[in-house]
């Protein structure tokens, strides 16, 4: 164990939020600037509509809508055409067009605001994620200490060769992947291997860049160019991971296309065909017009919407952010879920789990662990402050320590009431022939525990048992999660394959998979996937972000989780509390539900109102009443997700055996 003269970074300080300053607020984004005022608009035309204003002071609010809002989409639509090819975009902005000149504005430019907020989301999603993106390189520091036959110089770490080598010193992050030639010292590997323990390097071991240096001296020799480093390669499988699941809506955006060409077709059809039978120009227009409002998607559009999004609104009381009504329905196709253990499962920080007095040392637990926490007080190792609130929570006195000193890869010591204290690892206080010690030490450290021993006046006197702490109600959303999904979770984890599976026993999970880096659990994930398995991962850190963005959906804790895993995430659970992530994944089939009674609804309102104008004489104010009316149903139907006791209720019917039932 080791005393560090700068602390560790916390587990919830989110690695990326340091380059903050330079990213760009929503609203330099374009999207988001038109879509307010859009909205803004349409908002202020139906307050004077329903004022009783003047009607060309709210037909000019909503036209004003219709340029704020469609003529993004509109010159998208355009541009389109010169491809020969027709968006949906276009076809809104003409669906929207024919209503208002049939007197239907209201609903033109509700499409116009639904179809400007939705591309708005996207934009501001898409941005989020390139600025975290690029924020993780900042955890690779600019520059580095390289050492040559002329002594140290500072260069840039993109300047580094293979074979080179860096000295570096207490506090700072090391700047490539490497290994230690010489120096021992303790580092934060968290964000890359997810381990929730500092790890003792020394002479022959691995470093990555990015990782934090405790307070011993390193030099270490570059093993890869910058280009290859673990955060690189993190960087370009997000960037690989978020364009495989864009191409995974091409088949939307193919059927979208069809059904434009189908209904601008069918529309200029219904308007030319007639003129050549005699039919007036006038009539002719009005059944043409009428076609495009009732078979417009206007209702198939409201029919998705609304439950998704009442459904988002609920869990966003309850504590889940979920960033996109595509997201809420991915959620209730989820078939099975993985976990990151630490920060995810588990707490990310340290506990003192167990105090053990040797035979013969003459103390008592509690004066023990006093004795290590007065030597320790002055350490800001994550270990050594694990040890003074373990004192403090058990109300023991932390009396003044002298002598304070740390060794980096060893441990510290110090004069406690006139007797020499020393905490360090096995591996520097443990000799040969103690094997009743060394029983004990390996038992506990096989049950996934960190042990750390305490010397009294040159003898053993106790060691202590350290371990990260699962969160509260982890077990029971295991239980849940293979109840609701029919499958057990899987556990995918950086940390050592003791400490992953006593978590597992704890936690009642089956499958572990430990001393994962961020492509092994991106490929476990993909295993999965390749399997038919549509995967929900939860995770915190940035070595979870390439699995994230691999998954079905990827789910972030909010309080722990960095900068990138946000971004990078589909969600987000805000208050960290694992019993959400079955009551969200409940609510979203619930509302995947309604959704399907709310299309058969609109699909069968849109059908015998297309036949009725093909093949009869539908009257234009039955045809806007009969679009209309189908759209408050399912609207309304929606709704009803919104309501305080749909979280309750879908909770609720969470199976209590496992289902199939996705």
């Amino acid at each position: 164990m080791v005393a560090e003269l700068r602390t560790f970074p916390a587990r919830d300080t989110a690695p990326g939020r340091a380059a903050s300053s330079w990213r760009s607020g929503m609203w330099s984004l374009p999207e988001v600037r038109w879509a307010a005022v859009a909205t803004a608009l349409f908002a202020a035309g139906g307050i004077c509509w329903l004022a009783g204003a003047p009607p060309w002071l709210w037909w000019g609010l909503y036209l004003a809508c219709y340029a704020a809002g469609g003529w993004e989409p509109g010159l998208a639509g355009l541009r389109a055409l010169r491809e020969r090819t027709l968006d949906v975009d276009l076809l809104m902005v003409a669906a929207a067009i024919g209503a208002a000149a049939i007197g239907q504005v209201f609903d033109g430019a509700l499409l116009i605001v639904i179809f400007a907020t939705s591309g708005a989301l996207e934009s501001l999603a898409t941005k989020r994620t390139e600025d975290s993106v690029r924020g993780l390189l900042d955890l690779a520091p600019e520059q580095a200490t390289r050492l040559s036959a002329d002594g140290e110089e500072r260069v840039e770490t993109a300047a580094l060769q293979v074979g080179e080598e860096i000295l570096v010193r207490p506090g700072e992050r090391i700047g490539a992947d490497g290994q230690v030639v010489s120096g021992a010292s303790a580092v934060d590997q968290a964000g890359i291997t997810g381990e929730s323990m500092p790890v003792d390097k020394q002479a022959g071991d691995q470093v990555f860049a990015g990782t934090l240096n405790g307070t011993g001296v390193l030099r270490v020799r570059v093993m890869r160019p910058v280009g290859e480093t673990v955060i690189a390669r993190i960087v370009a499988m997000v960037a690989q991971a978020g364009a495989t699941k864009a191409r995974t809506q091409l088949f939307i955006e193919k059927v979208e296309r069809r059904y434009s060409v189908v209904m601008v077709a069918a529309t200029l059809a219904l308007f030319a065909l007639p003129l050549l039978w005699g039919v007036p120009v006038q009539d002719s227009l009005l059944r043409a017009m009428t076609f495009m409002i009732v078979a417009s998607p206007c209702a198939v559009v409201l029919a998705t919407m609304p439950p998704l999004l009442a459904a988002i609104a609920t869990a966003g009381r309850h504590g889940v952010l979920v960033k996109s009504a595509v997201v809420m329905e991915q959620l209730g196709t989820v078939t099975a879920v993985a976990f990151d253990k630490t920060g995810t499962l588990t707490e990310g920080r340290p506990h003192v789990t167990g105090v053990h007095v040797l035979p013969g040392a003459g103390l008592a637990e509690p004066r023990l662990l006093a004795l290590a926490a007065a030597a320790e007080q002055f350490s800001e190792h994550p270990l050594g402050r694990a040890v003074v609130q373990a004192a403090h929570a058990a109300g023991l006195p932390v009396t003044a320590a002298q002598e304070f000193v740390s060794e980096p890869g060893r441990g510290v010591r110090a004069r406690v009431e006139c007797h020499l204290v020393e905490v360090a690892s096995p591996a520097h206080l443990l000799d040969d022939g103690q094997d009743a010690v060394q029983e004990l030490v390996a038992e506990l450290q096989d049950s996934g525990h960190t042990v750390v021993l305490v010397r009294l006046d040159g003898v053993l006197a106790g060691l202590l048992a350290l371990a990260d702490r699962m969160r509260p109600g982890a077990p029971e959303a295991v239980a849940h999660l293979t109840a609701l999904t029919g499958a057990a979770p899987v556990l995918l984890t950086g940390d050592n394959e003791r400490a992953a599976a006593r978590l597992a026993v704890q936690a009642g999970i089956g499958d572990v998979r430990a001393e994962l880096l961020p492509e092994g659990k991106a490929a476990a994930v993909h295993e999965l996937r390749a399997r038919g398995v549509r995967v929900a991962l939860v995770g915190d850190g940035v070595n979870d972000a390439p699995a994230l963005a691999s998954a079905h959906v990827g789910i972030a804790m909010g309080r722990a989780g960095s900068d990138l895993a946000l971004d990078t995430a589909d969600a987000v659970i805000t208050r960290d509390d694992l019993a959400t992530v079955p009551a969200v994944i409940a609510l979203a089939r619930r509302a995947r539900r309604l959704v399907v009674a709310n299309l058969v609804i609109a699909a069968t309102f849109i059908t015998v109102l297309v036949a009725w104008d093909l093949f009869g004489d539908l009257p234009l104010p039955l045809g806007v009443a009969g679009h209309e009316g189908s759209t408050v149903i399912v609207a309304l139907n929606g709704l009803r997700l919104l309501h305080s006791a749909a979280w309750r209720r879908a909770s609720d019917a969470i199976p209590s055996e496992p289902t199939r039932d996705a």
